[in-house]
């Protein structure tokens, strides 16, 4: 089928028969866009592609994204061939248990991949999330003279991912702020696992980016390598607005059937591995057979790489001779580290009074932010609610790309997938807010956060039944619990404006892992710290506000202890205060954080929760899915598992029982 004569064609079919044969192997896999984006992928990392394979966390770096994540072999064949500390014998363990080639990509296993994808969609809108930290670091660093922050973030994306809704956001998103620093290379083969992409997509998707303000081109041959170096070429001489490249490709290339829904996924079986090696003229005896001049052709990039990484590190030094303020502003952002003392900078709220924990997280954000220069925000089109807006900056716009505000738009899922691709590029630690009950929109990208092990602050307002007349719709009932599902997330929930700074502390120190932050509209209890307990307590997830208490206000041991989260603690701190004078000793717990305590030794958890005190009542305005572990069979939850009703928030509180008089009914019953 084809010729296999010249340097660049056997590249590209080493690319193919090692990705064939890994999938062949593991009797699993997506063979069709390795075989048919090789093409693609081989110019854009042989002639465009700066990165060091020895280093590759070099930041002067440009980003790969695979964003059609089935499509693995194709990275991980790469990989491999530019000499990547990715081995021949982790290609032989593609899919299997431990290997560093699982059957999609993740960051935090393989050396070379930037984001973890799969969900199709995701690395689409991480690579805008990209593209904005890069023009935002830009804008902050660059100078006339040095371009120390100049990065590409290209990414191949196949019909799937712009099918996905959180792509169309992501674009529409990305052609607003002019990102000339995306280019999308797009896999248009026409073929899904159900057959020809006319069974549900048919729109003109050249005219659907060229009207999100994106530059479009084509390249007709998936095989016609000319063409594809001058549409990246053209790609990236366009500035002002991120480039989108149709290159029609055949599915599975060379297979026997190649061009059909067959092509897409599964291992094809060794007949068919043959028959394509044959169609390819390539040796059909051998597996994972790498010629030595191919091998050798593409580990240049080793000595390329170094010497880009050197050319860079050079210019930076200059930079810093020539700008020594901005220099070492630049190095300490890349460091990753946060800066000396900024913890200083947080709010004491001594003689605050009584507002919503949504409001005092405003406070925390606007007295941290200019200690924390690469802390950058937004909201999805919520920022009076969210109260995320950083006052002593300006929004990001075109031109404005140093500023550190975000208007995302009603794109909640674009806005958290973005997210983690400003955290994925680094030097940036990226909040968003939109009400609670959106977290049902941007799931899919706060689990990939977790999986991937970055820093995204997630900030949800309007916690709960509180949020009172909009309703049911609005009002957040089963989303914590979902959200504390979702292993390797802290979901903090805080009482009030000391746990609120508490929990912005604990989310900016959390450097390796997301946080979701739960804020509420109501107001709060006013909490007395000076006569309860310090409210960093909150880092070990659940702490003792109140002791049990004597009639005569003696300390004692407890025989009853509430438990509670978020607005309810000041509900249980009042019944408390009634239970200990009716001679009952009554303890509160404010337990903000289920897995900042789950973490905890045995010990600790054992003196906050004694084993032999069985009364225990937990009181949240959520679903009480989950307590039951904290509670125990002998205690009781007072939660809302139903959805919630449209009138003000004290109304259907007390609808729902969440009153001191009922609380302490609840508690007694447990006596």
């Amino acid at each position: 089928m084809t010729n296999s004569n010249n340097i660049d064609q056997l590249c590209i079919n080493t690319i193919r028969m090692l990705s064939l044969d890994a999938i062949e192997k593991a009797n699993s896999g997506h063979p069709g866009l390795p075989l048919g984006m090789a093409p693609a992928a081989y110019v854009l990392w042989t002639k465009f592609l700066r990165h060091n394979p020895k280093n590759p966390k070099w930041f002067g770096r440009d980003r790969f994204l695979l964003s059609a994540g089935h499509g693995s072999m194709l990275i991980y064949s790469l990989l491999h061939l530019t000499g990547y500390d990715l081995s021949l014998d982790e290609i032989k363990r593609f899919r299997q248990l431990h290997s560093k080639t699982p059957g999609h990509p993740e960051n935090v296993l393989t050396p070379g991949v930037e984001i973890t994808t799969g969900p199709l969609g995701q690395g689409f809108a991480n690579g805008v999330g990209m593209g904005i930290a890069q023009a935002h670091l830009a804008a902050r660093f660059n100078t006339k003279s040095a371009k120390v922050v100049d990065n590409f973030i290209y990414c191949i994306c196949s019909d799937g991912d712009l099918m996905e809704g959180v792509s169309y956001e992501a674009a529409s998103l990305a052609g607003h702020l002019q990102l000339g620093n995306l280019i999308y290379l797009y896999d248009d083969n026409q073929i899904t696992i159900d057959g020809s992409t006319d069974l549900a997509f048919t729109e003109d998707r050249t005219k659907r980016f060229e009207a999100a303000g994106w530059h479009v081109s084509e390249v007709q041959d998936g095989n016609d390598l000319k063409s594809i170096e001058r549409a990246i070429k053209d790609a990236q001489k366009v500035k002002n607005k991120p480039s989108l490249i149709r290159v029609h490709t055949i599915i599975g290339f060379g297979m026997p059937k190649q061009g059909t829904n067959k092509a897409h996924s599964d291992a094809p079986g060794a007949e068919a591995v043959k028959e394509t090696k044959r169609n390819l003229g390539w040796p059909e005896d051998k597996q994972f057979f790498i010629p030595k001049e191919i091998l050798s052709h593409f580990r240049s990039a080793v000595k390329n790489g170094a010497k880009l990484e050197k050319d860079w590190n050079d210019a930076v030094k200059k930079y810093e001779k020539a700008e020594p303020e901005l220099g070492a502003a630049f190095a300490a952002i890349r460091s990753g580290s946060l800066p000396d003392g900024w913890e200083k900078s947080l709010p004491k709220f001594d003689g605050v009074e009584a507002k919503a924990t949504r409001a005092y997280s405003g406070e925390v954000i606007n007295a941290i932010a200019d200690a924390l220069p690469s802390l950058v925000g937004g909201s999805a089109d919520l920022k009076p609610s969210n109260n995320t807006y950083i006052n002593s900056s300006a929004d990001i716009q075109p031109g404005a790309y140093q500023n550190r505000n975000i208007h995302y738009g009603i794109r909640e899922h674009a806005m958290a997938a973005a997210m983690n691709g400003m955290a994925l590029f680094g030097s940036v630690i990226p909040f968003g807010g939109t009400f609670q009950t959106f977290s049902d929109y941007m799931r899919p990208a706060i689990r990939l956060a977790a999986l991937s092990h970055i820093q995204t602050i997630f900030v949800f307002t309007h916690d709960s039944i509180g949020l009172g007349e909009d309703g049911p719709t609005h009002q957040s009932v089963e989303h914590l619990a979902a959200m504390r599902a979702i292993p390797n997330l802290a979901v903090i929930r805080p009482c009030d404006a000391h746990e609120t700074r508490e929990a912005w502390r604990a989310a900016v120190k959390r450097q390796h892992a997301p946080t979701a932050l739960s804020f509420s509209r109501q107001k709060v209890a006013l909490i007395d710290r000076k006569r309860y307990a310090d409210a960093k307590g909150l880092h070990k997830g659940a702490y003792i506000l109140a002791e049990a208490e004597t009639k005569a206000g003696k300390a004692t041991a407890p025989k009853l202890i509430i438990i509670a989260t978020g607005s309810e603690v000041g509900l249980a701190m009042q019944a408390r205060e009634q239970l200990n004078a009716a001679g009952t000793p009554t303890r509160v717990v404010s337990m903000p954080c289920w897995e900042f305590f789950d973490a905890q030794p045995q010990k600790y958890r054992d003196e906050v929760l004694p084993p032999k005190v069985t009364a225990r009542l937990a009181v949240e305005a959520g679903v009480s899915l989950g307590w039951h572990k904290y509670v125990g069979d002998h205690g009781d939850i007072l939660a809302v598992d139903k959805f919630g009703a449209s009138a003000p928030a004290e109304d259907v509180f007390r609808e729902y029982g969440f009153t001191v008089e009922n609380v302490i009914k609840q508690a007694v019953k447990l006596l």
